[in-house]
C-alpha cells in the first residue's frame, strides 16, 4: 500500500508530518502532492519535498488519502487536480484523513453532504452549509472518512486513521 498527503505551503507542520512518519513507521511508502515540485514549507517553518504534482498523481496507485490542516487546504481546493484525487477516493471507498482545514478540500469536491465529521472551529460554519452533520469530537470515522479539529486531536486522529489503513 502506498499513501498520498495533499498539502501546499503553510500547511500546519504536526498535521502533515506526525502522519507522515506514522504511515513510513508502519512499512507504507508515502509521497507528498502539491501544486508544484520543489519544497513546501510549513507555519512553523519545517519544510518537506513534494514527490510528485497533483496533475502526475495516479490515484489507483494509493491505499489512503491524508489531507493535513493550516493554511494550504485553501490554495489545495482552488486545484482541479486535488478535488478529482478527493472524488476517487470516496467512489472506491479508500480511507481519507482529514485534519483541522483539511475538510475544506472534500467540502469543495462536494463530498460530505450527510456525513458525520469534524473540522477546525473556523470552518464549522463552511462545512454545516455543505450539509455535513458536524460533531465537536477530537475524531469523528464515518465508514472511509475520519476526521479531526487540531493538532492536539493527532493521537486519536492517527488511531482511527492506521485502524482503516490496517482494514480493522
Amino acid at each position: 500500500m502506498k499513501a498520498l498527503i495533499i498539502s501546499a505551503d503553510n500547511f500546519e507542520d504536526s498535521e502533515l508530518l506526525v502522519p507522515f512518519y506514522r504511515l513510513k513507521e508502519e512499512g507504507i511508502e508515502v509521497d507528498v502532492a502539491s501544486a508544484r515540485k520543489g519544497r513546501i514549507k510549513g507555519k512553523h517553518g519545517y519544510e518537506i519535498e513534494v514527490d510528485k504534482t497533483l496533475a502526475a498523481v495516479q490515484p489507483d496507485e494509493y491505499g489512503v488519502l491524508v489531507l493535513p490542516g493550516g493554511k494550504a487546504p485553501e490554495a489545495i481546493r482552488k486545484e482541479t487536480a486535488a478535488i478529482e484525487i478527493a472524488r476517487h477516493f470516496f467512489d472506491k471507498n479508500k480511507p481519507v484523513a482529514a485534519i483541522c482545514h483539511g475538510p475544506q478540500i472534500l467540502i469543495s469536491a462536494g463530498l460530505l453532504n450527510g456525513r458525520r465529521t469534524t473540522c477546525y472551529k473556523s470552518v464549522v460554519q463552511e462545512l454545516k452549509e455543505a450539509g455535513a452533520i458536524y460533531e465537536d469530537s477530537e475524531v469523528v470515522v464515518d465508514s472511509n472518512l475520519v476526521t479531526s479539529r487540531q493538532p492536539g486531536d493527532l493521537p486519536a486522529f492517527l488511531r482511527e486513521m492506521m485502524k482503516l489503513v490496517k482494514g480493522r
